[in-house]
């Protein structure tokens, strides 16, 4: 068995004896049946993750994946060149990105991972699983090799596992850095769901109309070209991914396989998301879907899940950020669940 075999089957269906036992409770709190909605269903989720009624986080991480992608090449697809994930880079490790401000606001801890940008970094605080200086052009050729796409996924659980050694983690964000991202993002889910790029891709970093047209052409024809198996989630990836995708992916089903409550960011999240469901079904059980990106295509992206987001702020700028911010609703729904008081130890009447 390999490897990623291995780490696949290591991820557990949720017990729906403990949903229940949840719900249980929840409905006898001080308040009618339901009146928190989704701050409720959230609870009981999130026991149904951690497989305890104990409910409670300790820990909380955010993962930002940074990779460049061959298609930034193509003229008109991104509007700022590949030097940019680098410097990105750099300002997530000194503590000045979004990323960081948000996540200090949820007391989360961020942790940067070099999956492949194209000049290597040498600081000791970049996590180093480099696949190589970028993909490859997918419009041109396949944008990494099969074994590329298995270590991708397997590196990418290979840093949850690693940060989890040092201590327990309870609630991570997965998110993203990587200029021309949203172009592979967009072509990985087009390939999964079999629509065709005009409804799933978007504008990104702010393209212009002239520059949309381009980006769903240059995600047609790749497709075409490339013809990626919709049933063969390491041949998506392969074909038209990124590293940062698939490191993602690999994260993705690495915290579900130690019960961890993984929070998918935005519109690229969720594309290595919909990799790691289509590899392991039951890993939609741990994924919490942080909001409804305002990339055109994420909406439909959560449909074709049926996912549901947790808010709908009109972010798009990836990077953790939305999951960040999701933090602070799943604090508040542990609050409920451990601190309300019941009916009974409150001495209220119940509903008659």
């Amino acid at each position: 068995m390999t490897e990623l075999n291995r780490l696949l089957e290591s991820i557990h269906p949720v017990s729906v004896e403990l949903r229940d036992a949840a719900r249980r409770r929840i409905d006898h709190l001080t308040k009618p049946i339901g009146s928190l909605g989704k701050l409720e269903s959230n609870a009981a989720r999130l026991v149904q993750v951690f497989g305890t009624t104990d409910l409670r986080i300790r820990r909380r991480v955010i993962f930002t994946f940074a990779a460049d992608h061959g298609v930034a090449e193509v003229a008109g697809v991104s509007l700022y060149p590949r030097s940019v994930t680098g410097q990105m880079v750099l300002n997530f490790l000194t503590g000045g990105a979004a990323v960081n401000v948000l996540a200090r606001q949820a007391h989360a801890e961020v942790r940067v991972i070099d999956a492949g940008t194209l000049t290597p970094i040498g600081d000791p605080r970049l996590i180093q699983k480099r696949i190589g200086p970028g993909t490859r052009n997918f419009l041109n050729e396949c944008a990494m090799t099969r074994e590329e796409a298995v270590r991708c996924l397997e590196w990418g659980a290979d840093v949850f596992f690693e940060e989890y050694r040092n201590a327990p983690i309870d609630m991570a964000g997965v998110g993203d850095m990587g200029i021309g991202n949203s172009t592979s993002a967009a072509a990985v889910l087009c390939a999964l769901s079999g629509r065709p790029a005009q409804e799933v891709a978007g504008r990104g970093t702010g393209l212009d109309d002239k520059g949309l047209s381009r980006k769903v052409s240059v995600i047609d024809e790749s497709l075409k070209q490339r013809r990626p198996n919709p049933a063969d989630a390491v041949d998506v990836l392969a074909k038209v991914g990124g590293f940062e995708i698939g490191e993602m992916a690999g994260c993705f089903l690495g915290g579900a396989s130690r019960r961890c409550a993984m929070l998918v960011d935005g519109f690229i999240s969720t594309a290595a998301a919909a990799l790691a469901i289509r590899l392991r079904p039951g890993v939609q059980d741990y994924l919490f879907f942080s909001h409804q990106s305002a990339e055109q295509g994420h909406a439909r992206a959560l449909q074709d899940l049926k996912a549901t987001p947790i808010l709908d702020l009109e972010m798009r700028l990836g990077e953790g950020t939305g999951a960040a911010v999701a933090m602070h609703v799943l604090d508040c729904a542990v609050a409920m669940y451990r601190d309300m008081a019941t009916f009974e130890s409150a001495g209220v009447d119940t509903a008659t």
